[in-house]
This record gives structure tokens, sequence and C-alpha cells, in this order.
């Protein structure tokens, strides 16, 4: 099982440079950046969309660019795996987000994953002219427009929400057929029917109930045609904890990814030393 590193990169915290090497440097696998494009002060949506939750962070409304962010680790780096995580592609416009996940591909020499996500908060994706509950629709179009903007030498894609005319569009990754689609949600009906359609694997965060649902997840992707091994299972939110790592090796996760919080870089570096001592005896 690889093991990554999930971070906000903001303008008050290590920068993603620095922060790229520092976890290559530790032998982690992966560093997995956040985005949000603003945060609205009305602040009408809950944290995570979740009643009740705590008041949001600061760091939520001080992301970087996430793509330009990973550009820029990619070229300081040889081996570490660049994702996004998560991509609220629900909010972001399909056509600009494919040549820039397909830039960062090519800079990197094909380590980007591609995480996406649905989102939660209402009045971003407002103000990006995205419905809330048309977010999960428009995400699996705009994906499915990704695709073939990737692949097709002519791009092209006709869905009820949204549409492409035939198109010319470069750079392709260097992945093929395209960087993996892993998307990052609660694995009710919805989400495993677009699981089993459209990705190549699933990231359920830590609050998520695990155990059953990779169950009925692999089944899925079975049903509809496709080797279950070949679909990627990334657990966002791991603890460092032996319990819970021996939890996901028995569930035959792919890769355990820790959240380090955007401190002080002093701060950033001591966690990113406890959690690579942590993994080393997984090595």
């Amino acid at each position: 099982m690889d093991f990554g590193i999930n971070f906000f990169p903001t303008d008050t915290t290590l920068q993603p440079v620095e922060l790229a090497k520092a976890v290559e440097d530790r032998g982690l696998d992966s560093l997995w950046f956040a985005e949000h494009s603003h945060i609205p002060i009305s602040r009408e949506s809950p944290w995570g969309g979740v009643p009740g939750a705590s008041p949001l962070p600061e760091k939520y409304w001080r992301t970087h660019d996430q793509f330009t962010a990973l550009a820029a680790c990619a070229v300081v780096t040889s081996t570490l795996r660049l994702g996004s995580g998560i991509c609220l592609i629900a909010q972001r416009d399909p056509i600009w987000t494919a040549k820039q996940a397909a830039t960062v591909d090519i800079l990197s020499n094909g380590r980007l994953q591609f995480g996406i996500g649905y989102g939660w908060n209402i009045e971003e994706m407002e103000s990006h002219g995205t419905h809330y509950k048309q977010r999960r629709a428009l995400a699996r179009e705009k994906v499915l427009m990704m695709k073939s903007l990737w692949t097709d030498e002519v791009a092209s894609f006709e869905g009820e929400l949204i549409s492409l005319e035939p198109s010319w569009a470069w750079p392709k990754p260097v992945q093929e057929p395209h960087p993996p689609i892993v998307l990052g949600a609660g694995a009710g009906p919805k989400t495993i029917a677009h699981l089993a359609e459209f990705c190549d694997g699933w990231i359920p965060l830590g609050r998520h109930e695990l155990g059953p649902k990779v169950g009925e997840v692999r089944q899925a992707v079975e049903d509809a045609g496709r080797d279950p091994a070949t679909f990627q299972l990334i657990n966002y939110g791991s603890r460092v904890k032996p319990e819970f790592i021996e939890t996901l090796l028995e569930l035959d996760f792919d890769e355990a990814v820790f959240a380090v919080d955007s401190k002080s870089p002093d701060e950033v570096v001591e966690a990113l030393d406890e959690i690579s001592e942590f993994v080393a005896q997984y090595r």
C-alpha cells in the first residue's frame, strides 16, 4: 500500500515547491492539493454540508490555484504522484480544466491523479453559475467531455446539460488513455453508479463507512464489465494508528492519505517527519 499527504496549499504555510520536495525526500508516494475558488462570507452552507459543523477554517479561502501549484511541484520532483484532492469539477470549465490537467501530466511525465468531487458549498457554486441540485449530473457530463478532450483527435460531446462542438484540443496527457479519475464522495446509489461508469477509483473520506461500501463499489464495477482489481481504493483522512492501517490493508486499499494541516512551515515539516516515521513500519 502507498502513502500520501493531503494539504491545503495557502499563502501562509509551507509553499508548494518546498512541500513537494519535503514529501518526496521522506519517501512518501503522493501529494494531494485541495481547492476552493473563494468562500462567500454569507456562510450559509455548513462545513462539508454537515449540519452543526464547526466554523470553517481560514485555509478554505486562502488556497492557491490547484493546478498551478501542482505544476510547480511537478518540475521539482521525479517520483511523487500529484493529485487534485479534490477538483471541484461541477463548478469548473471542463475545457480549461482538461488543458490544465493534461499540462500537469506532461510536466510530471505522467504522475497526475485526477481526484474529483461534487462539492458541498452552495454559495461558492452559485458564484460559478452552478446549481447545487445539478452538481452530480454536471460533474458526470464534464468528466465525460474531458475524456473526449483528452483522448480524441477531434473532441466532441453532447449531454443534457452541456455540449462541445467538434473541436481540436491539445496537449493530450502522457498517461493513456488519461490520468486516473478518482471520485471522493460517500458511496450512495448515484455515486456508486458514477464510480462504475466513468471513474478509475474511489476516495472514501475518513468519516464514511468503509467495509460494506467497499464490497458494493467493487461489485458495481464488476457488474459494469470492468475488472475491480484495476479500480483504485484511496483512503482520505487516514489515521496515524496501526489498527486503522491494518483495516485498510485487510480491505486491500491501494493508498492511505494523511491530512497535514496548513500551519507554520516548521510545524508542517514536523508533521511530515512523524508520518514518514509511522509508515516506515509498512515498507
